[in-house]
């Protein structure tokens, strides 16, 4: 079994569907783990790089500022005409800085940093590669959520149970469409953030699979 780092996670779902495989996983954020386990980092991921990972799956990057949803913000008044706001551009660099920082951390062979659908100006700044995008209805949950996860010594997930959208402008539709209906509030990005149970299943089957096997300290001599 491998030893797993899910950064940027606080909820725990990816790191409980390692530990269940009997992955020595472990959450990271500088928030609290929301389920209060043992098996949780509370402190900046980076410096937490060189702890002899096998696997990284960074899940919830800096999104707000990447996705294409946020681009407008990047100007004053919302209005390119008005020119850059020199504040949200900076925390743009920030926030690829911090992407680029893990998906080019080379001492852990596997890495996945989930990212949202980006605007060009951070698909440049991330400087992106292969990206696999996915819902959670690729994987037998009822719910539209694009989610894309750029991949370095892995490969793509593969759907496990591949359900049918519903017709656009459907009561089902709506339904499947929770995840970009969430009210307003304090925790609506927390919310909308967290990674579905069956993503996290299959990356932990599917990637988890690839891990090498513990090394075990041999005892005694050898025979001649």
């Amino acid at each position: 079994m491998g030893r797993v780092l899910i950064a940027c996670e606080r909820s725990g779902v990816v790191r409980r569907a390692f530990e269940a495989l009997g992955h020595d996983a472990w959450s990271c954020d500088i928030e609290a783990a929301d389920d209060g386990s043992n098996r949780h980092i509370r402190g900046n991921v980076l410096d937490h790089l060189d702890d002899g990972w096998d696997l990284m799956a960074v899940m919830h990057p800096p999104c707000t500022i990447l996705c294409n949803s946020g681009s407008k913000h990047l100007y004053l008044g919302m209005k390119k005409a008005n020119g850059i706001n020199p504040e949200r551009w900076a925390k743009l660099e920030e926030a690829a800085a911090f992407y680029r920082a893990l998906r080019d951390a080379h001492q852990i062979p596997r890495r996945v940093v989930e990212n949202p659908v980006m605007h060009g100006h951070a698909i440049r700044l991330t400087g992106r590669g292969r990206t696999q995008f996915v819902h959670p209805y690729f994987f037998g949950e009822p719910f539209f959520k694009n989610t894309g996860l750029e991949l370095v010594n892995l490969p793509a997930l593969r759907p496990t149970n591949m359900l049918k959208p519903p017709r656009p402008g459907t009561a089902e539709h709506k339904a499947w469409s929770r995840c970009h209906r969430e009210p307003p509030g304090p925790d609506r990005a927390r919310r909308r953030s967290e990674t579905y149970p069956s993503i996290a299943a299959a990356m932990a089957d599917q990637w988890g699979a690839l891990l090498p096997e513990p090394q075990m300290e041999l005892f005694g001599s050898l025979a001649a």
